[in-house]
């Protein structure tokens, strides 16, 4: 006796089984949970806070990751309130060449490579700087220097958004270590155009001179 069954009809059925779980698989795989989850895009109104609004405020007193800066002498260069006579942290010839690169980035435009005064954008018209090896700046606690690069002096911008808080440690060094290589200069009479004068009577160091004509420092 034999059998009517065709041979091929088991290999169709498998066939159809392995797409038929295939096809299952892949709409298993399309639902949405992850995708439609219950948040709010920015700016979107929201009905369950009472301002309407779903963008919440910080909460107070919370710190950016980074930001803490509780060492007060390494990130304001003072001490309850006085400028630190020394640096914050031991420099290495690393520090000082680095140091070196941010100068010549930053300062030389104005105060050149020596540190005289007489930089490129001051060639050009901008207000001239006292030269750094001047007795009074050669003196200066490496805090006051710091405080000025953070916080800028007179037609001097501050630089503490463009420059890390240790690079402008580095940067104090390397300007200590420069004025160690340089003659002490005559510095210019007080109200002589084109150049700064020491701070006012009153007048915290690191702070904008009122309009005067004078330049930085």
């Amino acid at each position: 006796m034999t059998s009517s069954r065709n041979p091929g009809c088991g290999t169709r059925d498998a066939g159809h089984l392995v797409v038929g779980l295939c096809v299952l698989a892949f709409v298993a795989g399309c639902r949405q949970d992850m995708h439609n989850q219950p948040k709010y895009r920015p700016l979107r109104p929201s009905t369950l806070f009472a301002n309407g609004s779903s963008a919440r405020p910080p909460v107070e007193g919370a710190i950016a990751r980074g930001t803490l800066n509780e060492d007060e002498a390494l990130f304001t260069g003072k001490t309850a309130g006085v400028a630190v006579k020394e640096m914050p942290f031991a420099i290495a010839d690393a520090d000082l060449n680095r140091g070196q690169e941010r100068f010549n980035i930053y300062c030389t435009p104005c105060h050149d490579q020596t540190g005289n005064g007489r930089g490129m954008v001051v060639q050009r018209g901008y207000r001239q700087p006292p030269s750094l090896h001047i007795e009074r700046l050669k003196q200066a606690d490496p805090g006051y220097l710091f405080d000025v690069i953070t916080n800028g002096f007179g037609a001097m911008p501050d630089y503490k958004a463009q420059i890390d808080a240790r690079d402008r440690w580095r940067i104090v060094a390397y300007v200590k270590a420069l004025q160690l290589s340089q003659p002490t200069a005559p510095e210019a009479p007080v109200g002589a155009p084109g150049v700064s004068t020491p701070p006012l009577p009153g007048q915290p160091p690191g702070r904008p001179a009122p309009p005067s004509g004078r330049g930085g420092h």
